[in-house]
């Protein structure tokens, strides 16, 4: 097969290597229970996926793009929308868990949950407000499906309901993930007071 070639100004765009998120993570003791939970519910229904590690359970806020690079003018417009976000403490409940369908592979295996997670949703709403005032407006999606990613698995499991697993958010934290290298490393953190 002949090597192609490549026009100038055509080339390829560079690969993503980075992507930036807003995140709420469990505190040590939920996060625990969630590990023991995605343990339990991975032998029960006979899934292959691998549980993600208890320091990267978290809730995705929203998701600000990737790229390759950390773009730090990114990072400082994020970091300013968040600072303008005031916020008490809130309780957060997850109480049952299902497979996100939207891939024939691959698929996501979450918590997710109703009435326990009302609070969440303001508050995702708010930090998507003070976005919404920066160059990363883009990103602020008006819909909003919280979850926290167990694993990853080729099989579907239907909605089942859960013991509840239940924390209080104190923080929020500005996220780099290092894609392909299961690498998250919090850039900035944020105190919620009451």
């Amino acid at each position: 097969m002949p090597e192609q070639s490549f026009l100038p100004g055509f080339e390829a765009a560079p690969r993503p290597t980075d992507r930036l998120f807003f995140a709420i993570y469990p505190d040590a003791a939920a996060a625990a229970q969630i590990a023991r939970l995605a343990q339990q519910l991975r032998a029960e229904h006979g899934l292959q996926g691998k549980p993600l590690k208890p320091e990267r359970f978290h809730v995705t806020l929203h998701h600000l793009g990737d790229y390759a690079g950390l773009p730090q003018d990114l990072v400082a417009a994020a970091c300013g929308a968040a600072a303008s976000v005031a916020a008490a403490p809130f309780d957060v409940t997850f109480d049952r868990v299902a497979s996100f369908t939207s891939a024939p592979r691959n698929r996501p295996f979450v918590l997710r949950g109703d009435d326990g997670l009302a609070p969440l949703a303001a508050f995702q709403q708010s930090l998507g407000e003070a976005l919404k005032k920066t160059v990363l407006g883009r990103w602020a999606k008006p819909g909003f499906t919280p979850h926290v990613t167990l694993l990853y698995d080729d099989r579907s499991v239907p909605a089942q309901a859960v013991t509840p697993v239940s924390w209080t958010a104190r923080e929020f934290v500005l996220v780099h993930s290092l894609m392909g290298q299961t690498l998250h490393v919090p850039l900035a953190r944020w105190p919620l007071h009451a």
